[in-house]
């Protein structure tokens, strides 16, 4: 039940298309991540309880329900399936490379 390298941009287009209030914060990042690309930035806030503490949306009463619908949901989108059909021709150019990489003799 997990994404391989989800962005927040995806998790904000599921949880908005579902109807929760959610806010994204592009610059924030997490303080032990060794990578500082652009994509790996990002933090995404979720209301899930409204102030009176019921939840906003009964299908989603916790952090672990809204996880679960994103891990399951973002598979699902455009963009992830359209990459996945033109990865596989990318991967195959890519290999090969130099050929003979043992040690010069003398």
């Amino acid at each position: 039940q997990a994404v391989e390298n989800p962005t927040s941009t995806e998790i904000q287009d599921v949880c908005a298309a579902v109807g929760l209030n959610v806010l994204l914060e592009k610059n924030k990042m997490y303080p032990r991540e060794w990578n500082r690309d652009v994509q790996y930035r990002g933090r995404v806030r979720i209301q899930l309880k409204q102030d009176d503490g019921n939840p906003c949306l009964p299908q989603f009463p916790t952090r672990k329900s809204v996880m679960l619908y994103a891990a399951e949901t973002i598979p699902k989108l455009k963009t992830r399936t359209q990459k996945m059909g033109g990865s596989d021709q990318s991967l195959q150019q890519g290999e090969g490379g130099k050929k003979g990489k043992g040690k010069k003799k003398k």
